[in-house]
């Protein structure tokens, strides 16, 4: 993943160093298990511990002529552990090396993005109660609807955080097992034992069963689950864009003293940050297919899923890492023009309040379909008409009048009274 979408930690923890470092945790944790059983001198694992290092260009040097990294490492961590190196490696093949560090850096990768998960859920809450009671048009289709309140908006965002925030979890304890079962995985040169006890020293459970890898299913629904989470941020982000537009502005992204949205028109203010949210969210659905994609390998296994996830889990885990961070400080600094919520509800004079005119009718005795003919007649009226108002149309039409006093009509006109009951919907939500 390039610089500038990869914040320090995350990228850290994809970095060469980290990963052969986690190799040397998963070797070295072995060794501890195969000394409790007695397989290995406690002497030896003393003299392992003190001395087992390895130099990242030293083991590129050797995979230059070997062509295998885990070789390459294994060579390098015996240059400097000499004698002892014996026992380092006992009984595994690589894939007990490469699958078991895998998995514990997807677990530390997403304890961190559960983390910033739940920065975002606080910055939409902190939105949710403030806006609770902040009047807006709900749209559907794109076209005005009916009186919502933005905290409404901000709630329905809320629940999803929080059924991501489930999915995650669930994703990370799928993710953190554990594989010392030897090559094709039957044990045949290394006790089940030793798999437990390695588990348990690197907090990992052990597969109740694998071949020669970790099933690739797993590593699948933990790629699909970020898949899932930028898709989230996609459907805020572009709900920020529409808000954002010149001829709405209900809501605007923070724009900083100094910040400039464009080279040659000095008066833009871009919602760049959800743009840029839009688009990296399509780079996690694409790797989302290559980890599907890798599920379904030869046999007991080939290597075609490494070279794919070399990139898209890293490149994955980078990229929400960064789209939550930036996203979050959207939320928290978003400007909500609540003034322009108000005027674009009264849009042709109140339109948006049809539904009660036509429930009021029909409370008075008409059938829907009149009473639907007639609110629609007078609707599209104000629809196309220069400065045209529903509520004035509907006060001047005889046949509306008849039947409803003009205190009537005026009493639909309450985008109060389509909220009476929201607070049932905060109250679900804790908010």
């Amino acid at each position: 993943m390039i610089d500038r979408y990869t914040r320090k930690e995350m990228g850290a923890l994809w970095s060469e160093q980290s990963k052969f470092q986690t190799w040397l945790e998963v070797e070295i944790a072995v060794c501890e298990a195969q000394v409790k059983l007695g397989v290995i001198p406690e002497a030896a694992l003393e003299d392992i511990k003190s001395k087992a290092s390895f130099d990242v260009e030293r083991i590129k040097e050797i995979e230059e002529e070997v062509k295998h990294d885990v070789i390459a490492f294994l060579t390098n961590v015996n240059e400097n552990v000499g004698v002892s190196s014996r026992f380092i490696h006992l009984g595994l093949t690589s894939s007990d090396v490469i699958d078991t560090a895998l998995a514990m850096n997807m677990k530390r990768a997403g304890v961190m993005l559960r983390r910033e998960l739940d920065v975002l859920h606080d910055a939409i809450l902190g939105q949710a109660k403030k806006h609770k009671n902040t009047v807006q048009i709900g749209r559907s289709h794109g076209i005005h609807a009916e009186p919502m309140t933005f905290g409404f908006k901000m709630g329905v965002w809320l629940e999803e955080v929080r059924r991501n925030q489930k999915r995650l979890d669930d994703a990370i304890d799928n993710i953190s097992v554990g594989m010392i079962s030897g090559p094709v995985g039957t044990f045949s040169n290394i006790s089940p034992e030793v798999e437990r006890l390695t588990c348990e020293i690197l907090g990992l459970t052990p597969a109740k069963i694998s071949t020669q890898i970790i099933q690739r299913d797993r590593h699948a629904q933990f790629l699909c689950t970020l898949a899932i989470i930028g898709s989230s941020l996609e459907k805020f982000a572009t709900e920020i864009r529409h808000l954002q537009r010149t001829d709405v502005l209900e809501v605007e992204e923070p724009f900083v003293t100094g910040q400039k949205g464009s080279s040659s028109m000095p008066h833009k203010r871009n919602p760049v940050g959800s743009e840029n949210i839009t688009g990296l969210a399509r780079l996690l659905r694409s790797n989302s297919l290559a980890a599907l994609e890798n599920i379904a390998l030869w046999h007991e296994r080939d290597i075609s899923h490494s070279s794919v996830e070399r990139v898209i889990i890293p490149d994955s885990t980078i990229l929400l890492d960064y789209m939550l961070a930036r996203f979050s400080r959207i939320m928290s600094g978003l400007v909500v023009y609540e003034k322009n919520m108000a005027r674009n509800m009264d849009v042709f004079g109140g339109v948006v309040f049809s539904q009660a005119v036509m429930l009021k009718l029909i409370e008075k005795g008409l059938s829907r379909e009149d009473s639907y003919k007639l609110v629609q007649t007078n609707a599209m009226k104000a629809w196309n008409t220069d400065n045209g108002s529903f509520k004035d149309h509907l006060m001047n039409d005889p046949s509306v009048t008849k039947h409803l006093r003009k205190e009537e009509i005026a009493s639909c006109f309450d985008p109060h009274e389509y909220l009476k009951n929201i607070d049932v919907v905060f109250d679900r939500l804790g908010v």
